[in-house]
């Protein structure tokens, strides 16, 4: 029997929108998800396919009645953290509570995954052969509960919420497991390789803070896992052991093998897993002709510099896919298939993500000296006030900011101009340097309000042999509304706090840059 789906009201909802708790880069980051213990439950247990125990809790819809069933929704933590053992836990601006789930007629189920403290195992970085595997087995479990709806014997109507570590679980399932009815992906990623390791450079900034917030007594990792901290501490390149290992962990190779339609939800401040990652994702899914929605909010692993970190779209547009594709609601909205916010909070539309209607440009050239001083961040300007003081101290170095050493290329709009995607930038250069690997990076900065654009900043190689050399460079996409008259500045800078390049002299000189900044109308 369908239910109408329940919204949280505005004051069921805590935590800033800036912040989301899915980060799993602190201690802290899954009680910020609701995922503190409030209500002592029942811990189960399930041998998975290869033997490893597998801890959860089991919450029925709130008000069945004897005989009645209901859909259910898996929700899984971030990368560290333990299942949400609360059966009243509140939403998260993003993400839908236990408890708010529940009062809308679904069961719910939490689990601790491989490697997490009470389960066994060694974490894998939710690779679909294991972490996938695992869920598999729990949506087995469901089937023979007698609260769970069943589409047919063993298969459960089940759909699936969470974010970062619980979103990318979402789509490393669905390759495996047919079952899944529904799945909204979180602030999640399409390659390790290409969100921690781009252009061959270690985001060492956020790979220390994810192995140190997920670190704690009882947490088992693999052990490539580990190697590729040690590494990061030390350099700007994994071995290929770990990059290998990355890779298998997907899911953008496995991404052709989901049918579960995919309302995919990802931060344009996002620093950890940017935008392109979901670009990826949603590009891969629309392929293989799956019902996909994409929506931009101002959110995600980091934090929210500019207007818009107050908005309930987000929430709603999941309480409206659950409704459709796990109660059967047809006449359930689920709006354009892309919504996108820009740095002033206005959101905007479009039946599909959208290939540019022109492009915005501009050129010019530079010497760039190949020092660690006057890079792009940590940010040092002020936080918002409900940024606590523990996510500051671990965000600011995440966080680019504009650099004082830097050759700088100003694009200036002659009419408004909606900039949303990938921009490109072109360049022709030589130099010099001792480093055998040399890395710069590029971002854009709003000279206006003294930051780079969706704090995006995005590592490319030179190729230093005193030779004259080019290159062309897809940076990470933004989105950004500019007034008439309003100017974006490209920076390129030698060092940032977010990827730790290790420069140790030299200098590079560009005889030409082009930047072009993608724009729709």
């Amino acid at each position: 029997m369908h239910q109408e789906s329940h919204k949280p009201t505005a004051g069921s909802t805590r935590g800033p929108v800036r912040m989301l708790a899915a980060a799993g880069a602190i201690a802290v980051a899954s009680a910020a998800l609701g995922a503190g213990p409030a209500a002592a439950q029942d811990l189960n247990t399930i041998t998975s396919f290869d033997g490893t125990a597998i801890t959860f809790y089991w919450f029925p819809a709130v008000g069945l009645a004897d005989g009645q069933k209901a859909p259910t929704v898996l929700q899984g933590p971030g990368f560290g953290g333990q299942a949400q053992s609360n059966p009243d836990a509140p939403s998260s601006p993003s993400i839908p509570g236990v408890g708010d789930l529940r009062r809308a007629g679904y069961n719910v189920l939490t689990w601790n995954p491989r490697g997490i403290s009470p389960s066994g195992g060694q974490a894998q970085l939710n690779n679909p052969d294991f972490e996938g595997r695992d869920v598999s087995e729990l949506i087995t479990w469901v089937a023979d509960r007698p609260e769970a709806q069943l589409d047919a014997t063993g298969d459960p109507r089940v759909g699936m919420t969470g974010g970062s570590y619980g979103g990318g679980i979402q789509l490393s399932t669905a390759a495996v497991d047919q079952r899944l009815d529904a799945i909204v992906p979180v602030i999640a990623w399409n390659s390790l390789q290409t969100s921690l390791y781009k252009a061959d450079t270690i985001k060492s900034s956020w790979v220390n803070a994810l192995l140190v917030g997920a670190t704690r007594p009882g947490n088992t990792f693999s052990p490539s896992i580990l190697k590729g901290r040690e590494q990061a501490r030390k350099g700007t390149t994994f071995s290929s052991e770990v990059v290998d290992f990355a890779l298998a962990a997907g899911p953008a190779q496995v991404l052709p093998q989901i049918a579960t339609p995919t309302l995919i939800l990802q931060g344009t401040i996002d620093d950890l897993f940017p935008p392109s990652e979901a670009i990826e994702n949603y590009n891969a899914l629309t392929r293989a002709g799956v019902p996909v929605k994409m929506v931009w909010f101002c959110g995600g692993h980091g934090v929210c510099l500019t207007k818009g970190g107050a908005s309930k779209l987000p929430l709603e547009q999941t309480w409206t896919w659950l409704d459709k594709y796990l109660k059967g609601n047809t006449a359930a909205d689920t709006g354009p298939g892309f919504t996108w916010i820009d740095q002033r909070g206005k959101y905007r539309s479009a039946s599909s993500y959208p290939t540019p209607d022109r492009t915005l440009t501009a050129k010019g050239k530079g010497t760039l000296a190949l020092k660690k001083n006057g890079g792009s961040g940590p940010y040092t300007g002020k936080l918002p006030g409900d940024v606590s003081p523990t996510f500051q101290l671990v965000l600011r170095p995440t966080i680019p900011g504009p650099a004082k050493r830097a050759v700088n290329v100003t694009a200036r709009a002659k009419k408004p101009t909606v900039v949303v995607g990938t921009p490109k930038l072109k360049i022709t250069y030589k130099g010099t340097s001792k480093n055998k690997k040399v890395r710069v990076l590029a971002q854009l900065v709003d000279k206006r309000t003294d930051t780079v654009v969706g704090n995006q900043i995005t590592p490319f190689a030179l190729r230093l042999n005193g030779k004259k050399q080019t290159a062309s460079v897809p940076l990470e996409a933004v989105s950004f509304a500019m007034r008439k008259g309003q100017k974006l500045t490209l920076q390129i800078v030698a060092q940032s706090s977010a990827y730790n390049t290790f420069p140790k002299g030299g200098k590079v000189r560009f005889s030409k840059i082009k930047v072009s900044l993608p724009a729709v109308d």
